[in-house]
């Protein structure tokens, strides 16, 4: 039930809801924002605060599900959209912000020998599987169980499987992951378990001359925000080297969060490709596939098709290039800076459960973490998550949400470089008196 002070709180945004949905399917924009606690209309943000159309003021740490890493409004982001604004938004032939954006982000990431630019993660896994496959001559993908590379039919594959149809972990089955998909998508993938190298390696022995491409989330962040264990991601590594198969990161979340080489750098493990997106946009719709020079110009001249109309757009670009400059600023310290928040925050979380006698573990890094409400201690790969208390972690959002705390509704917060050590304070005083209801 909602805290008896938010009688009322939402009521515009859910007049809204009914009117949007004589119009817009689900009347939301994308079936996950439909999920909230209370799916909100907003109309202003500015620093790490969202307004809604009830006015109600709220601390952010959903940032429009991750790419507002420098905040709502920020002066660079304005200033690069005021000075495109009256240039062709689109050409359809090269400009110069391409270039520059590309050597930015091969300072920046280490596998990025060559860069390409598309508009969404989904766009970009498909063309770094496209490549894969082409420069390998092989078909197969290995995919890791819980990981998210988009919603396209070759890739929805046993994202979040129900238990019952997940398999034996020591062999998961490839799961369908919507009504529609079709079923022929699964038969050129393979699922092993996160963070289980030795479940890999049986697979990559037993099929490996068949296997194009290793893909996963250097951190686990769409399936709980879980860490690789040590030395995870490096035998990862040396195993497809092993079999001559390339690893893919999808880093769509973990690049410029992480850190600004992504978790290529933080771990120090280079993949032969990465997609990105997100954070790199600085809030507008761009991705990336960077990888090896021999790789990735199969494009031109090896055979392989790649298109899109807004490709490598001005005004991405222009707020990208904003973007990664105040990132890149003092060799990073701003990004550091904004783990750091995150991180005293995810500890206060850890510290109010303890306190207020509430099972719960935060999991991941300062800029992408996650709550579980739980009484595992740790949590390993995504079957781990399945033991989550659900509806605990529904009310704790909803009583979040009161406070004038908006977090997504898998209770994933993503900090920036906006969010203040006296947010931090408000933010843990509002979470103290949410999770005491909660313990009540």
């Amino acid at each position: 039930m909602e805290h008896q002070s938010s009688s009322g709180r939402w009521k515009t945004s859910r007049e809204l809801l009914k009117r949007s949905r004589q119009s817009l399917a689900g009347g939301v924009s994308s079936p996950f924002r439909g999920k909230s606690p209370v799916p909100l209309f907003f109309k202003d943000g500015w620093g790490c605060r969202l307004k809604d159309v009830d006015d109600n003021i709220y601390i952010d740490y959903a940032l429009g599900w991750g790419p507002n890493i420098l905040g709502y409004g920020h002066p660079r982001i304005v200033e690069a959209m005021r000075k495109i604004v009256d240039s062709p938004h689109t050409y359809g032939a090269q400009h110069q912000l391409e270039y520059r954006v590309a050597e930015r982000l091969q300072r920046a990431v280490p596998c990025a020998q060559r860069v390409a630019f598309t508009s969404s993660g989904s766009e970009a896994v498909q063309l770094a599987l496209r490549l894969a496959r082409a420069f390998t001559r092989r078909e197969l993908i290995l995919k890791m169980e819980g990981h998210y590379h988009g919603w396209m039919d070759s890739t929805l594959l046993s994202y979040k499987p129900e238990p019952q149809e997940a398999g034996p972990l020591t062999s998961p089955h490839t799961v369908l992951g919507s009504q529609g998909q079709v079923r022929n998508a699964a038969e050129n993938v393979r699922v092993a378990p996160w963070n289980r190298v030795d479940l890999a390696q049986e697979i990559l022995e037993r099929e490996g001359s068949a296997i194009a491409a290793v893909i996963l989330e250097p951190v686990l962040c769409n399936g709980g925000c879980l860490l690789p264990l040590p030395g995870y991601l490096q035998s990862l590594k040396s195993l497809c080297e092993k079999h001559g198969t390339l690893l893919i990161f999808d880093e769509i979340i973990t690049g410029f969060r992480l850190a600004l080489g992504g978790g290529q750098e933080h771990y120090g493990v280079t993949p032969d490709l990465a997609t990105f997106g997100k954070a790199i946009g600085g809030g507008l719709p761009l991705s990336v596939v960077a990888g090896r020079q021999e790789v990735m110009e199969l494009m031109f001249g090896g055979g392989v098709a790649f298109g899109g109309t807004f490709n490598g757009n001005p005004v991405s670009l222009a707020a990208a290039e904003a973007a990664l400059e105040v990132l890149s600023h003092d060799d990073g310290a701003p990004l550091a800076q904004a783990n750091q928040v995150g991180q005293t925050l995810k500890e206060g979380i850890t510290g109010l459960g303890h306190k207020h006698g509430v099972p719960l573990l935060t999991t991941g890094f300062g800029t992408a973490f996650a709550v579980h409400f739980t009484n595992r201690t740790q949590l390993i790969d995504y079957r781990d998550t399945l033991d989550d208390n659900r509806e605990l972690l529904s009310r704790f959002l909803l009583g979040a949400l009161a406070e004038g705390i908006h977090v997504l509704p898998d209770g994933r917060f993503y900090t920036s470089i906006v969010h203040s050590d006296e947010d931090i304070v408000q933010t843990l005083n509002a979470f103290d008196r949410a999770l005491k209801r909660l313990a009540e």
